[in-house]
């Protein structure tokens, strides 16, 4: 038996519902044969005879897979040529064989090209890639007005997605060397989660920009500051549905450590309430503050007792005038910063993890539709976006420069290593 049909006949991607993600527990082959019977599906590929222009799209599109971490689409493809042409057309059964072979390579392909971003956190099972199970995918190809334009549509994930392969595939194909490069599969792998229209925010800690996207396509960018390499941005989809004026700053403990609880010690309690700071009991809106003068400041400073402490709204606020919070496990979140001098940096990998904005009066008008302006000032005052906005925190070293796919320095060290990728997201 050919490879490739034990591939179809013992794949380990699995049926799925119409509303489930796959679940990898039987071949592809028996939940293609599956879905046909259940739903009484009509031939796919062979309509009205061989449909030519989607079974060379099809064929072209496996060819082309190595460049989406599919790295069996070449074999995938011979077997649907070798398929087509053996299907004769006098004969239902051996048309409706040939049809469950080309379906069995589609279905493959589109489970491998939206399979989760490894370490990727997803504020809502929603925003994880959709449209994965064997019946939905088998059901769409089955519907679609246009076959090719539904085949070229799917596996072009996003414009990013497909800008950054096919320049790739391109190249690849000028000088021979079919073999994709694995920092371009990782970059491919965490592009993938970007939305393919539509209205939504990018921050890509890999040139340390954000990028403004209405209908699918850039309107606005500006420089960010992003987490070190000790402490990474992670990967995260989420939606914005709020912004706050004048934010809290939360100091995290190795800042408490390394530079408050010394300074205390150096210039007293003066420089602990100049800059706005209290020592409180719970991170919660609630908190109560503990005096300063009661504080064991030694043992702060040694790391034997870990405080609370929150800074007020002012001039000294790390976190400037404007906060812009998204659901997510590792309360990360955008927002404005005093320290403006730092985005003059090349490098900009100097954050804590959370990520500062370059111009944040701009980035709220975009949000709001207007001008930004506090409705007060009280601390943390919350007002809520016209619509909910999708946001990806992302990871792209791969770039594309006069047709030609370029690489900037890999500073987290994840185009080697998805499993420090994945453990970011933890």
């Amino acid at each position: 038996m050919p490879r490739l049909a034990k591939w179809i006949l013992a794949g380990a991607l699995a049926a799925a519902s119409l509303t489930s993600a796959p679940s990898y527990a039987e071949p592809v082959s028996v939940a293609v044969a599956a879905a046909y019977d259940k739903f009484h599906i009509r031939p796919i590929w062979f309509r009205n005879g061989v449909n030519d222009p989607a079974v060379a799209q099809l064929v072209a599109i496996l060819q082309r897979a190595p460049f989406d971490g599919f790295a069996e689409g070449p074999e995938f493809a011979a077997q649907v040529q070798a398929a087509v042409a053996q299907a004769n057309p006098n004969e239902q059964s051996s048309i409706a064989a040939a049809d469950r072979v080309l379906s069995g390579a589609w279905v493959q392909y589109v489970q491998t090209i939206k399979r989760p971003t490894p370490g990727m956190i997803y504020a809502y099972p929603v925003l994880q890639p959709q449209g994965t199970g064997t019946e939905e995918i088998l059901l769409t190809a089955a519907a679609a007005p246009s076959l090719q334009r539904y085949v070229v549509a799917t596996s072009d994930l996003n414009p990013i997605y497909s800008r950054l392969r096919d320049a790739a595939w391109a190249e690849a194909q000028t000088t021979g060397n079919l073999v994709p490069d694995p920092r371009l599969i990782a970059n491919l792998d965490r592009a993938r989660s970007i939305p393919a229209s539509g209205r939504f925010m990018v921050v890509d800690s890999g040139d340390q920009r954000l990028t403004l996207y209405q209908d699918g396509q850039p309107v606005d960018s500006m420089k960010v500051i992003v987490g070190t390499t000790q402490l990474p941005t992670p990967l995260i989809s989420s939606i914005m549905y709020y912004l706050t004026y004048n934010p809290y700053w939360h100091a995290p403990d190795h800042l408490v450590r390394k530079t408050i609880a010394p300074n205390v010690l150096r210039l007293g309690l003066k420089y602990f309430t100049a800059r706005g700071y209290h020592v409180i009991d719970e991170w919660s809106a609630d908190a109560k503050t503990i005096d300063p003068s009661t504080i064991d400041w030694k043992a702060a400073a040694a790391g034997t007792l870990h405080l609370l402490i929150r800074q007020d709204p002012g001039r000294w606020n790390s976190m400037g005038k404007l906060k812009f919070p998204f659901p997510n496990p590792q309360d990360i979140y955008l927002h404005d910063t005093p320290g403006k001098e730092l985005f003059a940096k090349d490098t900009r990998d100097l954050s804590n993890g959370c990520v500062r904005v370059e111009d944040a009066p701009r980035l709220a008008r975009w949000l709001l539709g207007a001008e930004p302006v506090a409705p007060g000032t009280d601390p943390e005052i919350r007002v809520q976006l016209p619509h909910g906005v999708p946001i990806i925190l992302t990871y792209l070293t791969a770039q594309v420069q006069d047709g030609k796919v370029t690489y900037l320095p890999d500073i987290y060290g994840w185009d080697g290593s998805a499993a420090k990728q994945i453990a970011a997201g933890q």
